[in-house]
């Protein structure tokens, strides 16, 4: 009897607020959630619990070296064996670790989401499809200011200087740049249809090939 093949991996990325969760949504929507495991970098923030606050408001959350990447390696590498994996569950009000995890269990297809994917050689190896979600930085810009009050209890303020402190450095220094590495750049995300339908006609193509 032949072993099962591994799963196909999707990598999504693109600037904070680009819109990666909703092209990662019309896939599992049209793709069916059944078939897909989900895994967001953000999850793999580093615990940051025993910084005390002004070490914290110190630390660059827009740099690779904030991500605990290594680990997400290992749990994608998992799930393409058809493990499951328990992944963390990051509090972002206070920058640390809950004691909760998510059990997230293996599917024909793992779709990874996050800014700074494709920026890790290692991390980017293990996609089958590299997809960036092109978005114009204005439009980005309020997306995340927009979120970060309403989710992340942040004031406008602090969004504004984060944005201008590392944000918007750390986009021009590491995401725009990984954009290169992507197999289809999707202008506006989600929303452009006919990038939509050409993605999803491949991964069902892949399924298909794996079946």
């Amino acid at each position: 009897m032949s072993e099962k093949p591994p799963p196909i991996v999707i990598g999504i990325a693109g600037g904070t607020g680009s819109g990666k969760t909703t092209v990662a949504n019309v896939i599992i929507k049209r793709v069916g959630g059944h078939h897909i495991s989900y895994l967001p970098h953000d999850a793999y923030y580093r615990d940051l619990t025993d910084l005390p606050p002004n070490q914290k408001a110190m630390v660059n959350f827009d740099h690779p070296d904030s991500l605990e990447s290594e680990l997400m390696i290992e749990h994608i590498k998992q799930l393409k064996k058809w493990i499951p994996v328990d992944i963390p569950v990051y509090d972002f009000s206070t920058h640390s670790r809950t004691k909760k995890t998510i059990r997230v269990e293996p599917q024909p297809v793992v779709i990874v989401e996050g800014i700074l994917i494709f920026v890790e050689q290692k991390l980017r190896e293990l996609f089958d499809v590299k997809l960036f979600v092109d978005t114009d930085n204005d439009i980005r810009f309020i997306r995340r200011l927009q979120r970060d009050i309403a989710e992340r209890g942040r004031t406008r303020e602090i969004v504004i200087q984060q944005y201008l402190t590392t944000v918007r450095p750390m986009h021009l220094e590491f995401v725009e740049p990984s954009k290169r590495y992507a197999d289809v750049i999707i202008p506006e995300g989600g929303l452009n249809e006919v990038a939509m339908d050409m993605v999803t006609a491949r991964i069902e193509s892949l399924l298909r090939q794996k079946e």
